[in-house]
């Protein structure tokens, strides 16, 4: 019997025209994708620096007009004639890789393009008002120099608050305050009879308020948050810390960084992020926010990463293996975006000479290219090139379970780096589409509490070590299999990544209870497209998901084997 922690042995693999495609591509990205993208983030800047100069009182002048609008638009639409509820976005504009299939069916578009403001920053109450397309760099560019910040500030400067409230958004600092959407306030939403409503946890749409989360925009249309703000100081004070071993003490080093053991008191960092770069080795990171006093103390490295030139960070990272543990002081804003230049790594297959320095110093202000471009630019042939021969996935697992998964990601895929990042996952008062394992509290497994269970993000991004040996590798098998794992073992796959489940698992995956009381209650039925349909992978046509919603009285969750 094979060993089950090493890797599948397979095939090679012939090449075909689209492999020369993509290994030749970075000359359409340096010369086409790199220019545009620049000209969009100053464009986007300058829009940014003039929402700023106008007053908060006309900013939510604006913002109060723009709603009316959107409410007219919904009130024009004839259920029996038009299509389905959606934004006006481009398909290709989102984020995420997976492409925006559902678009392809007949729709009735609501512009929210003009929803991209900070309406306040309210010192007293500690929250951050805003509109949903407003994006992590837009925000920490306002906060910061405060000494202010989101609870949670996602890593990459183009997420928008409306993703990561609808979808998923986390950060190093989720082991202490959970998911993005754990750390809002409350929520302005247009419903699908136009109605404008304000949810809270406690008010009387406190049961929409839980439901918006993972519903990917299909309960109504988000137009502004409330978001908890935090005090921070200047700079994050970084420890890296080389792990070597087998991966299961390489899971063990990392929930040690964070969480004590019983009997091995530790003091909680502000901020924990691992990365695991071969089957045998990681570094884990822990950083405390830190006073510009204490950073230029004699004798402490300050190291700003986010100058152009600099190292991509993973690769700064990575040198902790052979340096041994080390620590140094990270401007706190420039932390906060430290894998928005590299895109994490998949920078590398993007620009295979991107990290080298010739090219960081020349060209290296000009990164990351945008997504959207890179979606844009890639035609169908490489699209389904990369849903095949690429992996993008976060397997959200509990924390006691991490070991297994970087064996299962190590045998099914062999893909490095893998990212860790830990979160809790809250104990509500009703049970949402994600939800920690029933009776965890008793359990007292390490990062548990009686509130929370300790969960962890395994980002898996890169080509599969057999794709880069010309192996051949089927991603929509593996991903299957991913996903399968996942389900068997109460983890979760956040919804923007290519996903291969049928409708039964996706809800053997997500609890659907409340999240079909609200679409029942708040009129989504027949206005917007289901979290499934929306989800799902491939074309969708408008029979097909007025079929499915026609059967909502039978759903897929509701299996009687």
């Amino acid at each position: 019997m094979a060993d089950v922690h090493e890797p599948l042995v397979r095939r090679k693999r012939k090449k075909v025209l689209v492999d020369y495609l993509v290994q030749f591509r970075w000359i359409l990205v340096i010369f086409v994708v790199l220019p545009i993208s620049a000209l969009i983030y100053f464009n986007i800047y300058l829009g940014d620096m003039w929402s700023a100069m106008k007053s908060e009182k006309k900013r939510q002048k604006q913002h109060d007009e723009n709603v009316q609008k959107v409410v007219k638009r919904l009130k024009q639409r004839n259920p029996k004639k038009d299509g389905l509820v959606c934004t006006a976005r481009k398909p290709w504009i989102a984020v995420g890789m997976r492409n925006v299939d559902y678009k392809r069916a007949r729709h009735f578009e609501v512009d929210l393009s003009a929803f991209r403001n900070i309406l306040e920053i309210d010192k007293e109450r500690m929250v951050a008002k805003v509109e949903p397309l407003v994006n992590m760099g837009q925000i920490t560019r306002a906060t910061c120099p405060m000494n202010l910040a989101l609870a949670v500030v996602a890593e990459l400067d183009d997420l928008t608050v409306g993703g990561l409230i609808n979808g998923y958004g986390i950060e190093g600092s989720s082991h202490l305050y959970g998911l993005f959407s754990d750390t809002v306030v409350a929520m302005e939403v247009v419903l699908a009879d136009g109605r404008v409503v304000r949810a809270t946890k406690d008010n009387e749409y406190s049961d929409l308020f839980y439901g918006i989360p993972w519903s990917q925009g299909t309960l109504g249309f988000l137009v502004s948050a409330e978001i908890k703000l935090i005090p921070i100081k200047e700079y994050m004070k970084l420890t890296y810390t080389p792990v070597k071993g087998n991966l299961k003490e390489i899971a063990q080093a990392y929930a040690d960084s964070f969480a004590p053991r019983e009997g091995h008191p530790t003091e909680v960092p502000d901020f924990v992020e691992g990365m695991v770069y071969t089957e045998s080795e990681g570094v884990m990171m822990t950083g405390v926010y830190a006073s510009k006093q204490e950073a230029k103390k004699k004798g402490n490295k300050i190291n700003s990463v986010g100058w152009w030139f600099k190292p991509w960070f993973y690769q700064h990272a990575q040198t902790a293996l052979k340096r041994g543990e080390f620590v140094e002081y990270i401007p706190t804003r420039e932390y906060y975006h430290r894998h928005t230049r590299c895109l994490y790594w998949e920078g590398k297959l993007i620009l295979p000479f991107g990290d080298q320095f010739w090219f960081r110093f020349l060209l290296g202000w000009l990164m990351p290219p945008k997504v959207s471009l890179l979606k844009a630019t890639q035609g169908e042939a490489i699209r389904n090139y990369y849903h095949d021969n690429h992996v993008i996935q976060d397997m959200l697992v509990p924390l006691y379970k991490v070991g297994d998964a970087l064996e299962f990601v190590h045998r099914e895929m062999e893909v490095y780096p893998l990212w860790l990042c830990p979160h809790r996952l809250f104990k509500l008062p009703v049970k949402t589409m994600v939800y920690p394992e029933p009776g965890f509290e008793h359990q007292h497994r390490q990062g548990d509490t009686s509130y929370a269970q300790m969960f962890t993000d395994v980002g898996v991004y890169y080509a599969p070590a057999a794709v880069l040996r010309g192996e051949e590798f089927n991603g929509a098998e593996a991903v299957h299999r991913l996903e399968q794992w996942l389900i068997e073992n109460h983890s979760y796959q956040p919804q923007y990544a290519v996903s291969e489940l049928n409708e039964k698992d996706f809800w053997r995956m997500f609890d659907a209870s409340h999240y079909e009381h609200c679409r029942q209650k708040y009129g989504a039925v027949g206005t917007f497209m289901s979290v499934y349909y929306k989800s799902k992978k491939g074309r969708k046509t408008e029979k097909e998901v007025q079929e499915a919603e026609a059967a909502i009285l039978e759903p897929a969750y509701a299996d009687e084997a």
